[in-house]
């Protein structure tokens, strides 16, 4: 059998040929596996799928498996031959490309295509997506009279849903694509016959979406370009088409900002480097200090008063204070149950931070959170700008006063925290990431009920134990720092 396109593998293959090979011919592939974090985005789009139906009365589910292709296309046409108003995942194959199209309607002696998304605003990246479905209706016999995205809205905030979509017309924007969506069609087929395509690594590799090939193809070299502090994909890119592959490749006259000149000094005699202001810098830190960090919930759809898609709200912290005697107190929180946690959450806080001269916390994250609790928890708000008032982001300590090699560009706390305090990991903790953590404590919260209470259990644990981490990490990071001031 002659390999099949979707609407998927297309928007693959316009991204990269070599990405497309590998999705058809390796589908089983480890880095296809979706984790946590991408499970729950499928999860969440699958949720707002649904919703957006709701907005089409009378309409029809094409619920067949996804792979009984045949079944699917014929039951599309009958659909279409009673004249329903709506039909979701309208199925159609031609030129051996499959498309089930989110939303199909009548319009003008035509049909209108929806497509629904779960971003809060139309994207670029949407357009081949429409593109090739468009193509293949029309292949497929059917006249297109529109086009459609269908995405969230920033306007909608929780309780009231009843604004969660809008949409974006792109049946203009559509148009140019149509000419191209054949020969690609044909190209990526005639592709997919032979051997593993030879695609140089470029700024495709990172858009519109980041390759879960990636590390295939990308050299793990400390000194790549890649990891020139600040560079971001679209310069550094640009510095590979101009041969310039290595960080000591760079030529003298480039121009480079301060920390990347110390970066490579730092690189160039392999050693840490520590500015004089460091002392000056570390100045801010006095008095009574405590060590703030927040994990977050992200939903698609609101779920707490006066949220909007995607809105992150803190659902968990954990707080350390150098007390008197030079030990360490620690509190924490983490939200229990569905409801709007906080409030909770806000007097938890207040109360454990209230002894506190100066709070340091990891990225100004923390305090805009603190600014989105004010207005959520308004009776409070006096109290949480005074709150603010006692934050002092280390960061750009770090950033602008310190430099090791093994940084490799990056000023993250998980990244400067082995360099700097080689004794102190996360490798002994299950979670370690902010994005997994966000997705747990959703999961707690929102599907607890279907979760056995040893793993429920389990899982708290887990977050706790990784959001006490962040915390003590910088605890031991400051302390690292004094010691390199005064050395």
């Amino acid at each position: 059998m002659p390999h099949r396109l979707s609407k998927s593998r297309y928007t693959a293959g316009i991204q990269c040929h070599k990405l497309l090979w590998w999705k058809v011919h390796e589908p089983n592939a480890v880095e296809l596996q979706p984790g946590k974090v991408l499970q729950d985005r499928f999860d969440q789009g699958a949720q707002v799928g649904a919703l957006a139906r709701d907005r089409f009365p009378g309409g029809v589910l094409v619920d067949l498996p996804h792979r009984a292709v045949d079944q699917r296309v014929k039951l599309t046409r009958k659909l279409i031959d009673d004249g329903t108003p709506a039909i979701f995942e309208a199925s159609f194959l031609a030129a051996n490309t499959f498309v089930a199209v989110d939303v199909l309607t009548p319009q003008d002696d035509g049909y209108h295509l929806t497509e629904v998304k779960s971003s809060t605003s139309q994207k670029e990246e949407h357009l081949p997506d429409a593109a090739v479905q468009v193509h293949v209706l029309q292949q497929s016999g059917l006249r297109i009279t529109g086009v459609d995205v269908m995405h969230l809205s920033k306007d909608c905030h929780f309780p009231d849903l009843s604004n969660l979509f809008e949409r974006t017309d792109v049946t203009e924007a559509v148009q140019p694509l149509l000419g191209k969506v054949g020969w690609e069609i044909d190209a990526q087929l005639q592709m997919l016959e032979g051997p593993l395509p030879d695609v140089a690594i470029g700024l495709h590799c990172h858009e519109p979406y980041e390759c879960p090939f990636m590390a295939r193809c990308w050299p793990k070299d400390r000194d790549h370009i890649m990891n020139l502090s600040g560079v971001g994909p679209k310069k550094g890119c640009d510095f590979l088409l101009t041969g310039v592959h290595r960080i000591g490749d760079l030529p003298a006259q480039q121009k480079l900002n301060i920390t990347q000149k110390r970066q490579i000094r730092a690189m160039r005699e392999n050693c840490l480097i520590v500015e004089p202001g460091l002392k000056q810098a570390l100045e801010a830190f006095h008095g009574r200090i405590g060590f703030l960090d927040f994990e977050t919930i992200q939903r698609a759809v609101p779920v707490w008063p006066g949220m909007g898609p995607w809105e992150q709200a803190p659902a968990q912290f954990s707080y350390h204070e150098l007390q008197d005697d030079g030990s360490y107190a620690h509190d924490e929180f983490l939200a229990e149950g569905p409801k709007d946690c906080r409030p909770a959450l806000v007097r938890h806080m207040l109360e454990a931070t209230k002894h506190a001269d100066t709070i340091a916390t990891y990225s100004h994250f923390e305090r805009t959170k603190i600014r989105a609790l004010q207005k959520a928890v308004p009776e409070l708000q006096p109290e949480l700008e005074a709150l603010e008032h006692k934050l002092i982001d280390l960061l750009p300590v770090v950033r602008e006063n310190v430099y090791h090699p093994d940084f490799l560009g990056s000023f993250s706390l998980k990244y400067i925290l082995h360099p700097l305090v080689p004794e102190l990991t996360y490798d002994d903790l299950v979670i370690v990431d902010g994005l997994v953590a966000s997705v747990e404590i959703a999961r707690l919260l929102f599907v607890a009920g279907k979760i056995p209470k040893d793993e429920h259990d389990r899982v708290r644990q887990d977050l706790l134990n990784y959001c006490e981490r962040d915390t003590w990490a910088m605890v031991k990071v400051l302390e690292k720092l004094r010691g390199l001031a005064r050395g």
